[in-house]
């Protein structure tokens, strides 16, 4: 196995108030195996957690590099 990526961003980040559970966050935890009878329960749970709201961090980047070792030192696997 060879070693990962690394992506660093430098920039500004502001926090965003956002009532309830934003969309994207149920999205992005859609990789999970779950049942569907199993997210449905998942999700309930998470609304019951956060029902006031959370706080999204907005990126605003200025700078982006990839570190990436399998260019720079090839695996040997």
């Amino acid at each position: 196995m060879c070693t990962p990526k690394i992506l660093l961003i430098r920039g500004r980040a502001e926090p965003d108030y956002v009532d309830g559970i934003p969309d994207e966050y149920l999205q992005a935890t859609g990789t999970y195996q779950m049942t569907p009878e199993q997210r449905v329960e998942w999700e309930a749970e998470v609304r019951s957690l956060y029902h006031d709201g959370i706080v999204r961090i907005v990126m605003t980047p200025t700078r982006a590099k990839l570190i990436d070792f399998e260019t720079t030192l090839p695996c040997l696997c």
